[in-house]
């Protein structure tokens, strides 16, 4: 039985072969950070439940950072359309979609074939908007440098406990639609308690996309991240390593990977 995830199937028994998939992905993984670094961009992990506003931060954010000068840029995920990518696109935030079918999480392969034909080498912060689900997304390893949680305060106090394996994985939470409190029987404390119950070390922010609550946080939360991880006035050093926009490289793929030619 899968006690992964918490999917409960009982069908889910070759732990072995689970474990080759994992590592499969976790050198993918590897590579994508590898690229990131070089490039010196951010790379972050967006995940949280349908409906959460994880489109409405990421458009939010596009207006709140303005006087930054960072350049933005994504890939976002939908299992069935290009909506989302399309909205960050209008917020100004160079995107592209990644349509995942029946797959309800991304893995680093995905993200890998994602960037090809992307520029993404010329952004401060990349975000990967993750498959709305509080389960798998945050299992697999992207090759980002942090999570980040949206968790909005429609969806009641008590997710944290439910799906905990997604809130011990996160770097932060961002508590969304906070414009909302005052309409809702909703008890900040108790989700908070929550949090704290899940998370090793809990950071939360929170925030409205409507009205900016929040955002200028956010914002300063994301300048600690690269300094953080020196990626500040760092000069890409990708002469050997690099990914041209719309053109091919010397990238192999195949069923074990991905491996340089």
């Amino acid at each position: 039985m899968c006690t992964t995830c918490g999917c409960g199937d009982s069908e889910l028994v070759p732990v072995e072969l689970h474990e080759k998939i994992l590592a499969g992905n976790d050198r993918a993984a590897r590579h994508n950070r590898e690229h990131f670094l070089e490039a010196g961009v951010l790379a972050l992990n967006l995940m949280g439940s349908p409906g959460a506003g994880k489109t409405a931060v990421l458009e939010a954010t596009a207006r709140a950072a303005a006087g930054k000068g960072w350049r933005l840029g994504a890939v976002s995920a939908d299992l069935a359309t290009d909506n989302d990518a399309v909205r960050l696109e209008k917020a100004g935030i160079p995107s592209k979609a990644i349509t995942t079918g029946q797959a309800c999480h991304l893995d680093a392969e995905l993200v890998h074939r994602s960037l090809h034909g992307v520029a993404w080498q010329k952004t401060d912060v990349f975000f990967i908007e993750n498959v709305g689900n509080l389960v798998c997304p945050a299992i697999y390893d992207l090759g980002q440098a942090a999570n980040v949680v949206v968790l909005s305060v429609t969806e009641g106090e008590d997710k944290p406990l439910k799906y905990p394996t997604m809130f011990l994985a996160a770097d932060l939470v961002l508590i969304s639609k906070c414009d909302l409190i005052p309409h809702l029987d909703f008890d900040m404390a108790s989700l908070e308690d929550a949090l704290a119950r899940v998370m090793p070390r809990p950071q939360v922010l929170k925030v409205s996309a409507r009205t900016g609550e929040g955002m200028d946080a956010w914002v300063a939360w994301l300048a600690a991240r690269r300094l953080e991880h020196g990626l500040v006035g760092k000069v890409a050093g990708l002469a050997a390593h690099v990914h041209p926009a719309a053109q091919p490289h010397g990238h192999g793929h195949g069923p074990g990977g991905h491996s340089h030619g």
